[in-house]
Parts: structure tokens; C-alpha cells; sequence
């Protein structure tokens, strides 16, 4: 079934997905695959960022100024643009985690209302 690929497919929200790689980068340079990757790693498999969605937010993150780009090799020898996250863009990988941390407080105060347990 077609559906079945996708039934445990996490949706990021807008935004999220320009956090998650600001924070990939916050590691060390990387190339867009590896970027993917360690996403797709870090979540338990369960975020997997397509390529149509990668490189536009890798674009949008770099007229931003919060990442730069160059041309290196890799170490199989293959010519790929690295990022590397800028001084802006750890101020906003860190404004970032908090608005994050203040969703997932404000989500769990929803769910999970005072004084209702149950």
C-alpha cells in the first residue's frame, strides 16, 4: 500500500527544518547529504529531509547570512559544497532553541493540562 510508506512520516513544521540544520552544522562544515543524514540519524530515522526541501532551506539559511558555502572535496574525492554555520547563525540557532523549547512546553500544556492528569 502507497500509504503505508508514509504512515509514521513526521511533517517538520515551517521553521523547524531551518533549526534542525543550523543545529547540524553547529557540529562542524557539511555538505547537504551529510546534513541529511545526520538528521535522518540523530531522529531515529523518522525525519528524513528531501532533497527539495534541503537545499531551497540551505539557500534560504545562506541569503540569510546565517551559513556560508564553498566548494571542497569529499573524502571520496567528489567535489560537493560544504556549510559552515556563521556567528549569526549561532545567535539564531540559539534564539531558535528557545522559541522550540517554549512550543514544546506550551504542546505539553495542552495535552497534558494542570491539575487534569488523566
Amino acid at each position: 500500500m502507497a500509504n503505508e510508506k508514509y504512515k509514521n512520516r513526521i511533517e517538520l513544521l515551517q521553521g523547524t527544518l531551518d533549526m534542525l540544520i543550523l543545529q547540524t552544522l553547529q557540529w562542524g562544515p557539511q555538505h547537504g547529504y551529510g546534513i541529511g543524514n545526520a538528521i535522518r540519524a540523530n531522529s531515529g530515522e523518522l525525519l528524513r529531509v528531501e532533497t527539495g526541501s534541503l537545499y531551497p532551506a540551505l539557500h534560504r539559511l545562506k541569503r540569510q547570512g546565517w551559513v556560508t558555502s564553498e566548494w571542497k572535496l569529499t573524502e571520496a574525492g567528489q567535489r560537493a559544497k560544504y556549510y559552515r554555520l556563521t556567528a549569526s547563525g549561532k545567535k539564531q540557532l540559539a534564539s531558535e532553541r528557545s522559541r522550540w523549547t517554549q512550543f514544546v512546553g506550551a504542546i505539553a500544556g495542552v495535552l497534558n493540562p494542570a491539575g487534569n492528569e488523566g
